[in-house]
């Protein structure tokens, strides 16, 4: 089964059952630490180490973050179907799913140098224009684009990278 349609599974049952705000919090305050240490993503994960040890260390974490009773009963639920390294992928596509619920998307904004924030309104503006949804920007930089922006909205792309506009126009003299 891939990754991703379990994930969107186990999203769509989170979104089901409500109280999605703090669920997602949960799982983002949990994936972030996992990530974050590869020692704790080591110990959860590892099967090795005995489910109970596992249990224990994750009931800590649960009650040092006040988690949701909903969201210790899907930890535990992953802990014991030994899918705990699912748990990043969940609160990506649960944090997708609330969006959209919201009429919210998040758009990677990816730039030569670092945007003003009068470039950024701009970008928004356009990417609100074009989604007709309210955008959270992500911002990211990259030197090899030269110039310019990509934006990714969903699985949509919108590239205005000077890297780009060289390439076609290279492609069409070639032609």
């Amino acid at each position: 089964m891939a990754s991703g349609s379990l994930a969107r599974r186990y999203a769509k049952a989170v979104i089901e059952l409500g109280s999605t705000d703090k669920i997602g919090l949960d799982l983002r305050t949990l994936s972030k630490a996992m990530k974050e240490s590869a020692e704790l993503q080591t110990v959860l994960t590892n099967p090795a180490i005995r489910r109970a040890d596992r249990r224990k260390v994750l009931d800590a974490l649960l009650q040092r973050i006040a988690a949701n009773p909903l969201t210790k009963n899907l930890v535990y639920l992953l802990l014991d179907g030994e899918r705990l390294n699912e748990l990043p992928a969940i609160s990506r596509e649960l944090d997708a799913m609330i969006e959209a619920r919201g009429g919210r998307i998040t758009a990677e904004v990816t730039s030569a140098k670092p945007l003003d924030p009068a470039q950024l309104s701009q970008i928004t503006a356009a990417l609100e224009k074009l989604s007709g949804k309210k955008v959270t920007i992500s911002k990211k930089e990259d030197p090899d684009l030269l110039g310019g922006v990509v934006a990714k909205v969903g699985d949509r792309v919108y590239d205005g990278s000077l890297r780009t506009q060289l390439r076609n126009l290279r492609e069409e003299l070639i032609k």
